[in-house]
């Protein structure tokens, strides 16, 4: 009994050791798979001027492939990791790095926030041309017209509010506008709230963001193209079924008049995980910095959005 506790032991302790073995041995993949991929773009990037070619369907699959596999996760790994080095060498690079992403993400929030005011306008209309001048379709345009159903207009309305959910995500985040429960972390001290605002980061922002990626690559590109590509697919079977991929772009709408792009959410869905991930990193980065340079360093490069002298008290609750 006790050789057989011994035994297993002894498997697990190698388990670990293999487990730990593989991770760096897949870091350092990841350096050479960016190098691999910086001094070869032809081999994955010949299919954006697609000429039905056999090539761009190689480098398509390719593209398909790498996307959700180990290897692209260990690549980006290996970014973050060497800039995280960086920064922990020259504060100020980090902060750099702190500002640039906090800077994507109020650019593109900034941006697609227009699509509620589009929203708003768009049932404007629908509900014009429904009620008082009884229309069945919209058409606007000069020459060739864009002429659709007003169910298709009236189906477009979610991608709008899609838009303003996937890619101001981030934006929210760092003008403070998402809910909180806060249970404890009002009451603890600076340091302690940065330790927390770093754990939630790293363990909980970006492996949902990583989870939703790795579910919604495939679910995009099951929507693209045919044969669909499936999670399970190693590279070999990839670039078999290269031998017969052709784009075939989802257009069902749910009624027979209704809105046909839903292909468009699943895109939505890739870039709101790739956005909140990459705030993961820098939320990181700021939580570290801010404990590290201690209270006076709170909110430092903050660039939040205000209403104005005089309108303090009403800013956070628009």
């Amino acid at each position: 009994m006790g050789n057989e506790t011994d035994a297993e032991g002894g498997n697990a302790f190698l388990s670990v050791i293999e487990g730990v073995l593989w991770f760096f041995q897949s870091l350092a993949m990841g350096f050479y798979n960016i190098l691999w991929a910086i001094t070869h773009p032809g081999l994955w990037l010949d299919w954006i001027t697609w000429n039905n070619t056999t090539e761009d369907k190689a480098s398509l699959m390719k593209v398909v492939y790498y996307g959700g596999s180990t290897e692209f996760f260990f690549a980006v790994l290996a970014i973050v990791v060497t800039l995280t080095g960086i920064g922990l060498w020259r504060r100020e690079f980090m902060w750099g790095c702190v500002r640039l992403m906090e800077g994507i993400a109020n650019t593109t929030g900034r941006f697609f926030a227009w699509a509620g005011l589009l929203m708003v306008l768009q049932q404007i209309i629908i509900v014009f041309m429904q009620r008082i001048f009884t229309r069945p379709d919209i058409s606007f345009g000069f020459g060739i017209p864009l002429q659709f159903d007003i169910s298709w207009f009236a189906e477009e309305l979610k991608l709008y509010n899609a838009l303003v959910v996937c890619m101001c995500v981030t934006y929210t985040f760092v003008q403070g506008g998402h809910v909180r429960v806060d249970l404890v972390y009002s009451a603890v001290s600076h340091r302690a709230k940065r330790v927390i605002d770093m754990c939630g980061s790293i363990l909980f922002m970006a492996p949902t963001a990583v989870l939703i990626w790795m579910y919604g690559w495939y679910f995009l590109w099951r929507h693209l193209v045919t044969p669909k590509p499936a999670a399970s697919w190693d590279l070999t079977r990839a670039e078999r079924s290269a031998v017969a991929v052709r784009w075939n772009v989802e257009t069902i709408g749910f009624s027979p008049n209704g809105f046909n792009g839903y292909f468009l959410f699943k895109i939505l869905l890739v870039a709101f995980a790739g956005l909140v991930f990459l705030h993961a990193i820098a939320f990181f980065y700021r939580s570290y910095l801010e404990w590290v340079e201690g209270p006076e360093s709170e909110g430092k490069y903050l660039d939040r959005d205000t209403l104005g002298e005089g309108e303090e008290a009403y800013e956070g609750t628009h």
